[in-house]
């Protein structure tokens, strides 16, 4: 009878090491559904779309604008960097991707409040939710610092950091959720892979409006305001171009065939848009500058962003041609017929290519790549959703766009005076000039 408890003891052993072995394991061995592949291929893409703000955008907008304004515009976009990753952890990630309100999400994660290893937005369940909030990060960062090439060579240093961090706080992060993050837009079936809307016509129209509002720059149409040095800007293309790359194909979310098509039709769309426009200029002025060509670059990878994830690889030499064609006509015609100085043709490549490009995925869409027919496959109704949702986004930039730069115009000069102007912004806002 005395060895009874002895055996009981036995058999219940393996139960108590079992519970004690549950109790000290660690959260991070816990079962998810994490895939290794996908969270090193999403690393990558984060860091490649980081480089395509610094330094990518830095090296090709600095590289078009004059010699006295060269390091006061690669400022913009290390503010934007600076300013946006902080805001992005502290609140801008939870409104934009953490709930499914149709306006805006919630402060759950606010400052990543619960964010451990292990958890995952419902949007990317295999790889890290510290990840995937870094990885859209990297996509608000670009966006407010694409609005500051459309004010470049005059807008005052203080008033873009307000303007930046009020354009990131009511445009931007409701834009993403209402495109990405559950809001109504996604909701209604608005298709955007990568940020036609959300990113290049938000930021394109946003930039078209703070050009009106500040206004010309001095000596624009009287004097010469070319580049600096163009080679600086080839090097920043390229460096965009390769960041594309995570930009579309980071946007599956996952190490995937689907990633693979959106890199394809991203290079694809990039070559052509090139083509077409340095063959224009080639038709028209007799010769293919090399501006011409990083700009036709630019405007197809632009222009393909939204439809990247939705269509076949010849889909996009087909979109990055109308890119080429229709972004220099913006760049040319529309802006010389309504005379504004929007100074690296923000909304002349990047707002129209959205446009563009967001209305061509709804003719190309492919359901057997993206889920979702468009109008080739019979499904004529996409064309109409898509015309909603840049109608939406084109409304909401330029009326808050608008109604910020107005609200911090009454607290600091949107513009440098006409003598800081004349000098030059890196002296004037920042006490340093390239020798």
């Amino acid at each position: 009878m005395g060895a009874h408890p002895f055996r009981a003891a036995l058999r219940a052993a393996p139960i108590l090491f079992a519970a004690i072995f549950a109790v000290a394991t660690p959260a991070h061995a816990a079962s998810s559904e994490i895939n290794a592949a996908d969270t090193a291929w999403m690393m990558v893409a984060t860091a490649l779309v980081l480089m395509m703000t610094i330094p990518g955008l830095a090296l090709f907008y600095s590289g078009m604008v004059r010699k006295k304004n060269v390091l006061a515009t690669m400022a913009q976009s290390l503010a934007a960097v600076m300013i946006v990753s902080i805001l992005w952890a502290a609140f801008g990630y939870s409104l934009a991707f953490v709930g499914n309100g149709p306006w805006i999400g919630n402060l759950d994660r606010a400052f990543l409040a619960g964010m451990t290893m292990d958890s995952v937005n419902p949007a990317a369940k295999t790889i890290p939710e510290a990840l995937f909030m870094l990885y859209q990060m990297t996509f608000a960062i670009i966006t407010v610092a694409l609005v500051a090439g459309s004010v470049a060579d005059r807008m005052r240093f203080s008033a873009y950091l307000l303007f930046a961090i009020a354009w990131f706080i009511f445009v931007y992060v409701p834009l993403a959720h209402w495109v990405w993050g559950g809001g109504f837009l996604g909701a209604m079936g608005v298709l955007d892979f990568a940020g036609g809307l959300v990113v290049h016509l938000s930021a394109g129209v946003g930039g078209l409006v703070a050009a009106r509002v500040i206004g010309q720059r001095q000596g624009y149409g009287t004097e010469n305001l070319s580049p600096f040095d163009l080679s600086l800007a080839v090097i920043g293309t390229g460096l965009l171009w390769v960041g594309w790359f995570g930009f579309n194909g980071g946007s599956a979310l996952s190490a995937s065939p689907r990633a693979v098509m959106a890199i394809t039709a991203t290079h694809l769309a990039a070559c052509s848009g090139a083509l077409v426009w340095a063959g224009i200029e080639w038709w028209v002025r007799r010769k293919p500058s090399v501006l011409g060509m990083i700009s036709g670059a630019v405007a197809g990878l632009g222009t393909i962003t939204p439809a990247s994830g939705f269509v076949a690889p010849w889909h996009g030499l087909i979109i990055g041609a109308v890119a080429g064609a229709v972004c220099y006509w913006a760049c040319t015609s529309l802006k010389q017929r309504f005379k504004y100085d929007d100074s690296l043709d923000v909304f002349g490549v990047h707002g129209i290519g959205g446009l563009t490009g967001t209305l061509l995925c709804g003719v190309f869409a492919t359901a057997s790549i993206g889920g979702t027919a468009g109008l080739i496959e019979g499904h004529s109704q996409q064309v109409l959703i898509q015309l909603y949702g840049v109608a939406v986004t084109l409304v909401w930039s330029a009326g808050v766009t608008y109604a910020l730069l107005r609200l911090v115009g009454l607290f600091v000069p949107l513009r440098v005076s006409r003598g800081q102007e004349l000098e030059g912004l890196d002296i004037s806002q920042h006490g340093e000039a390239l020798q």
